[in-house]
């Protein structure tokens, strides 16, 4: 199921469900990303509480991540590990993947390739 992330006064709610394999796509954009993070932190919890195991992340539309926003991912990272799923980031450009790398964070968060496989 795919969610997109809407601006707008009230935080954006997703009206998704997980799928059978227990999978949510959260569409991030760079808009989103500068209104600042409470959009992002309801998008993920949203997801969280509507059963999400896995939480695919499309980054597509991103330039670049923040220190904080990658914080939010590692935060849905751990409810998605206690039911046994994950957090993956997809379509992610050069400037994240090397700040993945720099961090450590490529062995924490599963990253996409461009085939739809996960590159762990």
């Amino acid at each position: 199921m795919a969610v997109a992330a809407a601006r707008g006064p009230d935080p954006p709610v997703p009206h998704a469900r997980p799928g059978a394999d227990g999978e949510v796509v959260v569409q991030l954009s760079d808009e989103l990303l500068a209104d600042g993070l409470a959009d992002l932190r309801w998008l993920l919890r949203d997801a969280l509480l509507a059963g999400a195991r896995r939480l695919v992340v499309d980054l597509t539309g991103v330039r670049q991540l923040s220190s904080t926003a990658v914080a939010s991912f590692l935060w849905a990272h751990r409810s998605c590990r206690a039911r046994g799923g994950a957090v993956v980031l997809r379509g992610v450009n050069r400037r994240t993947q090397d700040l993945l790398d720099r961090t450590g964070l490529w062995r924490v968060l599963e990253v996409e390739e461009p085939g739809g496989r996960s590159a762990r």
